[in-house]
C-alpha cells in the first residue's frame, strides 16, 4: 500500500537536471519524524535525479512539456507494507494535484515471488556486498542459513554486484574437509586484540560462480563435531570463535586484494544471525570514529530469533569494544528466568547489539517479520524490534532451481514436469519399492522431512499417528535430532509395518526421492521463519499441509474448491491449519486425503498451481537489491 505526501509543492522551476531543495522543504521532511532523508550532495544542496528510487529509470531533466504553467510537483511517496510499516520512500513526479493522480502511479514495485521473470538482468546500481555468516553451502551447512548464504550471493553476483562471502574454514578431520580443496591460502594474516590477547587469523579464498568465497582460518575452527558443537553439546568458546569471524569480516574488504584490488570501505555488510552480529557494532565503535567505513552500510538478516548469542555480562570485556558501547549489547533477564536469588540476570546479547546498530533489518519471510514483533514470537526482543519497525522487512527465501527441479533431478527415479506428470506416479512406485511398502499407486503417501524436535511439531505427529494410521494411507518420515523422537520413529515402524517408514538420519538423495514420491507433505511446525521443504514440495507437485505460521503462511495458499474461474479445479496450493493442535492438524490432513481420493481434477489443479510458483533466488535477489538501496538512502544509523 502506498500513501503520497506532497512536499509543499516542491516545483521543478528550472530547466536544469537538478532540484533545489529549499530550507522549508528540508524542515517539512524532518517534521515527519524520519532521519535525514535528503542529503546535500554539493554546496548548492542540489539533488540530481539520475535514477529513481522506485525501480523505474527516469531522466533527471525536466521535460520541456512540463515547464511553464504545467510545471510538475515532486511527491515523496511513503511505501507501506501489509503490516502497516513504512519500508521506504520514493521521489516521484506528480501533477501537484494529488486528487487527480492515478492511484496506481504512486506504487513502488517490490517484486513478489512469481512476478519476476527468470532471465538474468543487470542490476540498476551495482554494490560491493559482503555476506558474513557462520555457514554457507556447500562448504558448511546445518540448515536454512547455509542454503541462503550459499545461493543468494550467487544470484546477486549474477546481477552485476561484487559479492564476497566470509565464513569460517571448518576442518573436522573427515573426508568432508575436501570441500575446501579449491580454496587457496591468500598469505594475508591479521592480528585481532580480543579475549585478553592478540589473536592471529588467516584467510583462504575461492572464486566460484562469480562470488569471492573467503574462509577465516583459525585453530578454533579446526575440531571434530559439527559447526557449533559435538555430542557433548555446544562448544564453550563459540562466543570467541564468532567474535573472530566478525573481526575478520570487517578487515577482509580492506586487506584482501581479490581479483587484484580490495573491496574498500564503501560496501554493504549483510550479517546473518547472532554469529555475525558483532559486525555493525564494530563498524560503529571501532572503525567510523577513525573515518573508516563511514560510507558503508549494514543489514541484519534474522533467520531464527530463538538463537541470540547470549553470554554472561562479564564476557563483554573480552570483545575488545570500548566500555561506552556496553549498553548496545546489555541484556537483563526477567526475575523468573534467573538461576538463583543472587543472580542479577545481567548478560550480553549479540543479536540485540546488531538490532540497535544496523541500518536495516530483514527476516526470511514477511510473516516472520511481523511475528518477531509480538511477545509470542520475539523471544524477549519484540519491543526493541517494534521500535525499529520502520526499517524491518521480510523477504521469502528462494530455492536452488538447479538442485530442485523435477525435470532434471538426478536423485529421483523418473523426471517429470507440470506439462507431463506421468513421472510423478512412477517416482511414488519407486519410493514404495525402495522402502518396502506395498506398491499401491492409488494410496496417498504422506511425507515428513526435517529435524526431530519440538519446533518441527514432531510431538503433534506422534500424538496423531494412531488416528492417521486408521486411514488408508502410507506415511514416510526422514530426520534426526531428539533421541526420544528417533526411538519413537523406530518403534512406530515396528507397530505399523505395512504403512509407516521412518529413516533416522539425513540423506540428500532420499530427501529428493521422498519429495518427489509423496503426494502430501506434512509440516506442523511450531514456528517456521521461512521453511524450504514446502517450497520444494510444491515445485515437485507434492501438496503441503502446514501450520499457519511464519513463512508457511506466506507461501502456502489454502485450498478453496469453490473459487470461480478455475475450470472447476478450485484455487490454492495446499492446506493451512490453526491453532496448533492435533485436532486442527487432523482436520486439514483429512481434507487433503479426501480431495486426493475423491476429487482428482481438483488435486491435479493443486499440483500444477504449486509447480507454477516461482520461488527462485532471482525474485529474492531483486527484493534484496531494493532494501540495499534503501539502506544507502540515509547516513549510517550508528
Amino acid at each position: 500500500m502506498m500513501e503520497s505526501l506532497e512536499l509543499s509543492r516542491v516545483l521543478l522551476l528550472t530547466s536544469s537536471s537538478s532540484l533545489s531543495l529549499t530550507p522549508s522543504t528540508t524542515k517539512a521532511i524532518r517534521q515527519l519524524g524520519f532521519r535525514c532523508l535528503v542529503k546535500k550532495s554539493n554546496k548548492n544542496a542540489n539533488l540530481r535525479l539520475t535514477r529513481s528510487f522506485s525501480g523505474h529509470t527516469r531522466s533527471g531533466a525536466v521535460p520541456a512539456s512540463s515547464q511553464g504553467e504545467d510545471e510538475m510537483a515532486l511527491l515523496l511517496a511513503r511505501e507501506i507494507d501489509e503490516f502497516g510499516s513504512i519500508v521506504g520512500f520514493n521521489l516521484i513526479p506528480g501533477s501537484g494535484n494529488i486528487a487527480e493522480e492515478d492511484a496506481t502511479s504512486n506504487k513502488v514495485e517490490v517484486p513478489e515471488a512469481g512476478i519476476v521473470k527468470k532471465e538474468k538482468v543487470q542490476a540498476r546500481v551495482s554494490y560491493s556486498i559482503v555476506f558474513v555468516t557462520a555457514e554457507a553451502a556447500p562448504y558448511s551447512k546445518t540448515g536454512g542459513l547455509g542454503d541462503v548464504c550459499g545461493s543468494l550471493p550467487i544470484a546477486l553476483a549474477a546481477r552485476g554486484h561484487r559479492v564476497m562471502v566470509v565464513s569460517p574454514m571448518y576442518i573436522h578431520g573427515t573426508p568432508e574437509d575436501k570441500k575446501f580443496s579449491g580454496a587457496v591460502n591468500l598469505d594475508r594474516r591479521i592480528k585481532v586484540y580480543c579475549f585478553g590477547a592478540v589473536q592471529e587469523v588467516g584467510f583462504f579464498h575461492e572464486f566460484r560462480e562469480g562470488v569471492d568465497w573467503v574462509f577465516v582460518d583459525h585453530p578454533s575452527f579446526h575440531r571434530p563435531g559439527n559447526l557449533y558443537g559435538d555430542k557433548f553439546g555446544s562448544f564453550g568458546d563459540n562466543q570467541f570463535r564468532f567474535t573472530l569471524l566478525s573481526y575478520a569480516a570487517c578487515e577482509a574488504p580492506l586487506v584482501l586484494p581479490l581479483g587484484g584490488f580490495t573491496y574498500g570501505d564503501k560496501c554493504l555488510f549483510l550479517v546473518n544471525d547472532w554469529h555475525a552480529s558483532l559486525v555493525p557494532i564494530l563498524l560503529a565503535a571501532k572503525y567510523r570514529p577513525h573515518g573508516v567505513y563511514k560510507d558503508a552500510r549494514s543489514i541484519l538478516v534474522i533467520h531464527n530469533i530463538a538463537h541470540q548469542g547470549v553470554e554472561p555480562a562479564i564476557t563483554y570485556s573480552n570483545l575488545g569494544l570500548p566500555p561506552e558501547w556496553y549498553g548496545a549489547l546489555e541484556w537483563v533477564f526477567p526475575n523468573w528466568a534467573r538461576m538463583h536469588a543472587l543472580d542479577t540476570g545481567e548478560a550480553v546479547n549479540f543479536l540485540k547489539g546488531a538490532i540497535v546498530t544496523v541500518d536495516r533489518i530483514l527476516t526470511v519471510s514477511k510473516g516472520y517479520s511481523w511475528e518477531i514483533t509480538t511477545s509470542e514470537g520475539g523471544y524477549g526482543l519484540h519491543e526493541l524490534l517494534s521500535s525499529r519497525k520502520s526499517v524491518l522487512n521480510g523477504i521469502t527465501n528462494g530455492i536452488d532451481e538447479n538442485e530442485w527441479d523435477p525435470s532434471t533431478d538426478k536423485h529421483i527415479a523418473y523426471n517429470y514436469s507440470a506439462d507431463d506428470l506421468s513421472g510423478k506416479v512412477k517416482c511414488k512406485i519407486s519410493l514404495q519399492k525402495e522402502l518396502g511398502l506395498a506398491v499401491r499407486p492409488e494410496c496417498p503417501v504422506i511425507g515428513f522431512i526435517g529435524r526431530l524436535d519440538y519446533q518441527k511439531g514432531i510431538d503433534l505427529i506422534r500424538m496423531a499417528i494412531p488416528e492417521i494410521m486408521e486411514n488408508d494411507v502410507q506415511f514416510v518420515m526422514l530426520g534426526s535430532g531428539n533421541p526420544e523422537f528417533e526411538d519413537w520413529m523406530r518403534a512406530t515402524e515396528s507397530t505399523y509395518r505395512d504403512k509407516f517408514r521412518g529413516w533416522v538420519g539425513f540423506n540428500v538423495p532420499v530427501s529428493h526421492k521422498i519429495t518427489a514420491g509423496c503426494d502430501i507433505l506434512l509440516m506442523p511446525s511450531t514456528f517456521e521463519p521461512c521453511g524450504l521443504n514446502q517450497l520444494y514440495a510444491m515445485r515437485y507437485g507434492t501438496v503441503p499441509v502446514v501450520h499457519e505460521t511464519g513463512g508457511l503462511r506466506d507461501t502456502v495458499q489454502n485450498f478453496n474448491p469453490y473459487a470461480e474461474g478455475t475450470n472447476g479445479e478450485g484455487d490454492g496450493t495446499g492446506w493451512t491449519f490453526s491453532p496448533l493442535t492435533k485436532e486442527s492438524m487432523l482436520v486439514a490432513l483429512g481434507y487433503a486425503i479426501r480431495t486426493y481420493n475423491e476429487y482428482k481434477s481438483s488435486w491435479k489443479g493443486l499440483m500444477k498451481r504449486g509447480m507454477a510458483k516461482d520461488y527462485t533466488w532471482v525474485n529474492a535477489a531483486t527484493q534484496y537489491e531494493q532494501v540495499i538501496e534503501w539502506a544507502f538512502m540515509d547516513p549510517p544509523y550508528c
